[in-house]
């Protein structure tokens, strides 16, 4: 079993930075990713990491986002910079049961998810 819990989502204007965090508990030394969900939009895969430090990024987040994995604090960090106002969502932590990154991106790959994290950017 893996439970997570995001924090540091809030209000941003466009051009600004937000950092995410999910605290994990249990065997974390899987794939592990960040998702998000606008209103009236499929959750959809915005960055990942393999127990190996791989990691594997939406297109349209490169550049912008980078994902970050501690095991000995057992946390999950999104540093988002440059965020526009489209990157507006639900932001998710998530698990999964194995290791990889072939389809990382994927929600249905995963099993475990937080609660989420609301982020908005104003323009």
């Amino acid at each position: 079993q893996v439970q997570l819990v995001e924090s540091g989502g809030g209000s941003a204007q466009a051009g600004g930075s937000l950092r995410l965090s999910c605290a994990a508990s249990g065997y974390t030394r899987r794939i592990m990713g960040w998702f998000r969900q606008a209103p009236g939009k499929e959750r959809e895969g915005v960055a990942a990491i393999a127990n190996d430090r791989r990691t594997t990024y939406a297109d349209s987040v490169k550049g912008r986002f980078t994902i970050t994995k501690s095991n000995i604090q057992n946390t999950l960090s999104l540093q988002m910079t440059n965020l526009k106002p489209e990157d507006t969502a639900v932001y998710y932590c998530a698990a999964g049961p194995y290791d990889g990154l072939d389809t990382a991106l994927a929600p249905d790959e995963y099993v475990y998810w937080g609660q989420g994290t609301q982020v908005t950017v104003s323009s």
